[in-house]
């Protein structure tokens, strides 16, 4: 054991851990989650590549000697390869603002850089977590400026998931493009159309969310680094950050940009709050259509089953050969918890108090959370179900002939009243519409399937 002391007085700690104090105590006082911030994707990564390019920008403007850089350099680029993560410990949930997950760090690298010194762990002569890894920094510029290049970085592959799933769409929608089925509002019979229709439909949604993923993301490379405690840049050394921003933008590979107003880039995470209203929008998107594939593949004998999705899994532990639409399900789920999620960053994003957001560290686990789910949703429903299903063309034409689907088509010959008591009689003596309609001389057999034709063709229809 070592013993380690700070203004509460004295701590012992494992004689192998690179850890200090500041963990130790953030260890005993949240226990909440049970998930270090080694375990949040990339915000340890971000915060490393951060010390790394304030230690350089501290060599460049002589606040920090060229051996001290070295070491801070050093130990940086082993904790981003992921090496020290055993001693990044502490909870994602951490109520202080971030300062427990800076100093947990701070510490980490200190003693990495004493290990290179040949000194024993805990001897921060060399280099100090304060004086030296933190310096020209506060917990309240670096906190916010990594949530965000974590953030940005675990989205890199969201908008391309969406893309994808837009393109199978796409491919069903060219494969589909003939085949007419009976479109429904409000889970009612309504009017012919496509089923190349409901999918491009499908496609257009998902491309749009895509684009706006992207657009919200780049927001994200605007950070408040430089502003130290409340945005004025106190104890940062003349030219520090340009100099930061600068090797920082070189080793994320994208251009950093500092906050236009300091004060309100240290106050506000509406950058995130806005990307997470997206992401939920996105969820909800892929819940509807996830949805009406159920739906239209619901059956398959006793429902509507137009659509066939793929035989992924045994569908009952009970019912011999039934195929459930798992997929859409999970996908679902899926939407419900990004839902849960974006309501607690609203709320994480809202409660930021005078000069800074202490619930920084909630908004980044949870919206990083729903950035994993939307792609992972995007991924299986396109891979497990879009790409494999099939349209049962024949129940799709029994169900359209079936139905009173072209009485709208009739309107305008005929009017409104005539063509419902026609509806009414279907309804009553339980006949097919069209038979009644062809009984009564509305209609020839022959004429029935170009007017379907007519009634789906977007380019002579008219949608109310």
């Amino acid at each position: 054991m070592r013993i380690e002391e700070d203004i509460l007085g004295k701590r012992e700690l494992p004689a192998d851990a690179l850890y200090g104090i500041n963990t130790a105590r953030a260890l005993e006082n949240f226990p909440l989650t049970g998930r270090t911030i080694a375990a949040l994707p990339e915000f340890v990564p971000a915060l490393a590549i951060l010390k790394e390019a304030a230690a350089l920008a501290n060599l460049e403007i002589g606040a920090l000697s060229a051996q001290k850089a070295e070491a801070i350099v050093e130990a940086c680029q082993e904790i981003r390869a992921g090496r020290y993560d055993a001693h990044l410990i502490v909870d994602v949930l951490e109520g202080s603002g971030g300062t427990s997950s800076n100093m947990n760090l701070n510490e980490v690298i200190a003693n990495l850089a004493a290990r290179l010194a040949g000194t024993p762990a805990g001897d921060y002569s060399f280099v100090h977590p304060n004086d030296h890894v933190n310096l020209s920094q506060s917990t309240n510029d670096v906190i916010p400026t990594a949530i965000k290049l974590a953030i940005f970085r675990v989205s890199e592959g969201t908008s391309l998931a969406l893309m994808q799933l837009a393109a199978a769409f796409s491919e069903k929608k060219r494969e589909h493009s003939q085949t007419m089925r009976l479109g429904r509002t409000c889970l009612q019979d309504a009017v012919p159309m496509l089923f190349g229709q409901t999918f491009g439909g499908y496609q257009a949604v998902i491309e749009r969310h895509a684009k706006h993923v992207q657009e919200l993301r780049r927001q994200l490379l605007i950070v408040p680094l430089g502003g130290t405690a409340v945005g004025t840049g106190l104890n940062a050394g003349p030219g520090y950050k340009p100099a930061i921003f600068r090797h920082l933008s070189a080793l994320i590979g994208h251009e950093i940009k500092p906050a236009a107003d300091p004060f309100d880039g240290m106050q506000n995470l509406d950058a995130c709050a806005r990307l997470s209203a997206e992401v939920r929008n996105s969820a909800n998107s892929l819940w509807k259509i996830a949805n009406d594939l159920i739906v239209l593949s619901s059956g398959p004998v006793g429902a509507v089953g137009e659509v066939a999705l793929p035989a992924i899994q045994a569908g009952s532990s009970i019912i011999p050969g039934k195929v459930n639409p798992v997929v859409p399900i999970a996908v679902c789920q899926a939407a419900f918890a990004i839902a849960g999620n974006d309501a607690a960053v609203a709320m994480a994003c809202q409660q930021g108090l005078l000069e800074i957001n202490c619930y920084g560290m909630l908004v980044c686990d949870r919206l990083i959370d729903s950035i994993t789910l939307l792609e992972r949703s995007a991924t299986i429903l396109r891979e497990r179900c879009v790409r494999s299903l099939t349209v049962n063309e024949e129940r799709c034409q029994q169900n359209l002939l079936a139905s009173s689907g072209l009485a709208a088509a009739l309107v305008p010959q005929f009017g409104y009243a005539k063509v419902a008591a026609i509806v009414g009689s279907a309804h009553h003596e339980h006949r097919p519409f069209l038979k009644i309609a062809i009984d009564r001389g509305l209609l020839g057999e022959k004429d029935v399937h170009s007017l379907m034709r007519r009634a789906a063709d977007v380019s002579t229809s008219t949608a109310e």
